[in-house]
């Protein structure tokens, strides 16, 4: 054992930090969705009684779970350079230059790990959804999302779609400089509404605009896909999972 333990290809080193990075690579676009979405006050981090949000304003909830989890990821994502040089500059057989880099890289990566998933848990149990939020800054957007439904609708009711894409384009132009260059709300709904040829009033105009018919299937395809295929991993390490709270300290 001692002989093939110092012998076998470093290469199994690298396979096995290069999971781990992936889990950790996972982990961190977890943790920027949730700084952005925070951001725009539309999720947060659970927020402990008493935790200092910014030592400099007051008024800050920092999400300081998820920064930690970027920063162990960008840490565990660099460990994975170790083993591969390695496994690249190995002479003829084996060297123990990789001893001492192996001490370190191999045993970090699981760790910091480690500390990743227990943030993330913490995080994915405790999310505060401010649904609100949410829906303000959807409907905000939703306008120019739904442009081409709203040309549809215009067709069915005898429009040409060539003009009418011409004059969806320059009021969805001139709304967007509403918005961004004048701080003003998205007007472009009343700039169609008041356009006779697309022969549709506002109220037609915000039917269209109803998030569950723009969806499509993306309910149905989340649904699918933790029944068909996160379920059943879930019931096949049932005996793994524990649902012990493991304190963060923040």
């Amino acid at each position: 054992m001692r002989y093939l333990g110092q012998t076998y290809t470093r290469k199994l080193d690298t396979r096995v930090l290069s999971v781990l990075s992936q889990i950790a690579g996972s982990c961190s676009k977890f943790a920027n969705d949730m700084r952005l979405l925070q951001h725009e006050k539309e999720l947060e981090e659970p927020f402990e009684k008493g935790q200092i949000g910014s030592s400099a304003m007051a008024y800050k909830r920092n999400p300081m779970r998820s920064e930690r989890i970027n920063s162990l990821a960008r840490h565990v994502m660099t460990l994975t350079m170790d083993p591969t040089i390695t496994a690249a500059t190995q002479w003829l057989e084996r060297t123990l230059d990789d001893s001492a880099n192996k001490r370190i890289c191999v045993p970090e990566s699981f760790l910091a790990v480690d500390a990743i998933l227990i943030l993330y848990a913490n995080i994915s149990k405790n999310i505060v959804v401010y649904e609100n939020v949410i829906k303000t800054n959807m409907m905000q957007e939703l306008p120019f999302m739904a442009t081409e439904e709203i040309l549809m609708n215009a067709v069915l009711k005898g429009g040409d779609r060539q003009e009418l894409h011409e004059k969806i384009r320059v009021y969805s132009m001139e709304a967007g400089k509403q918005v961004k260059e004048l701080g003003k709300p998205n007007d472009l709904v009343d700039r169609i509404a008041a356009d006779e040829t697309f022969g549709l009033n506002k109220e037609e105009i915000m039917q269209a605009l109803n998030p569950d018919y723009l969806c499509g299937r993306a309910p149905k395809q989340v649904e699918d896909f933790i029944q068909d295929r996160v379920n059943p991993v879930l019931e096949k390490y049932k005996d793994l999972i524990s649902d012990e709270e493991v304190e963060i300290n923040v």
